[in-house]
């Protein structure tokens, strides 16, 4: 079943959600502790961004599936943070819905990229199956080029 948000879509939000979660806190005038963990998630969530395998990243070194776990877990931890804050509810409603924000992300986000799924059809339209039979000719050809051999011999 597709999913509603794209690989590169969910890249577009990884990158405006991490910015938001860096300056959000100093712009609502948070104290010191809540503070610290909407920037370090916010620096973070930036950080495995870049290295993801899916369209916007700089090198694509972490898999998209991991890259989405780690987005559930980080969704977990800051509900976790919110209901054991000792902070004014408005701070820890936008903590746990920021939470709830994370985890909804991953869970309706593609685990491949476009450029992935294309790759294992075949590109430009060709198929699977024909590009499993240019590779299964070499192979004829070499198996071909050893029995002449040995029948030369």
């Amino acid at each position: 079943m597709r999913k509603p948000i794209s690989t590169k879509v969910h890249g577009v939000l990884d990158y405006v959600t991490g910015a938001a979660l860096m300056a959000l806190p100093s712009m609502l005038g948070w104290r010191r502790k809540p503070s610290m963990l909407l920037e370090g998630s916010g620096a973070m969530a930036a950080a495995y961004s870049l290295i993801t395998d899916y369209e916007l990243s700089v090198a694509k070194l972490l898999p998209m599936k991991a890259h989405l776990t780690m987005d559930a877990l980080s969704g977990g931890m800051l509900l976790g943070a919110a209901m054991l804050m000792d902070e004014d509810d408005d701070v820890r409603m936008t903590i746990a819905g920021i939470g709830v924000w994370e985890i909804m992300a991953a869970l309706m986000t593609e685990t491949e990229p476009e450029y992935e799924r294309q790759g294992r059809n075949g590109q430009n339209g060709r198929s699977a199956g024909r590009a499993g039979k240019s590779r299964g000719r070499g192979r004829r050809t070499a198996e071909s080029s050893r029995e002449t051999a040995k029948a030369a011999t």
